[in-house]
């Protein structure tokens, strides 16, 4: 069974940056796509960003612009650089990964605060 284990979350003033950090261990095999999502208080879960193994990526509009997703094969570790932040970026953050077979795999989530 996979594990994800984000980090790089924290408190950062609107207009500043954060890169998070998705790593994957455990039963690596192949996925079809990993990502991020979020979800603030009081909302349902959203897409921010995905990448699929050939490094097609996808956005969510919010995100077009500002966050840049990224993977190092490597290193089992999908990026999510942020930038330009807003306040209404404040939420925690999911990574995901879609294996060839079995459900959707999710991090245990980064608190990301956007606030001055």
């Amino acid at each position: 069974q996979v594990q994800l284990v984000e980090s790089g979350g924290g408190l950062v003033q609107p207009g500043g940056s954060l890169r998070l950090s998705c790593a994957a261990s455990g039963s690596i095999s192949s996925f079809i796509t990993m990502g991020w999502s979020r979800q603030a208080p009081g909302k349902e879960r959203e897409l921010v960003a995905g990448i699929t193994r050939s490094g097609g990526t996808n956005y969510a509009d919010s995100a077009k612009g500002r966050f840049t997703i990224s993977k190092d094969d490597a290193k089992n570790t999908v990026y999510l650089q942020m930038n330009s932040l807003k306040s209404e970026d404040t939420a925690v953050y999911y990574c995901y990964r879609d294996p060839q077979i079995g459900p959707r795999a999710w991090g245990q989530g980064t608190q990301v605060t956007v606030s001055s």
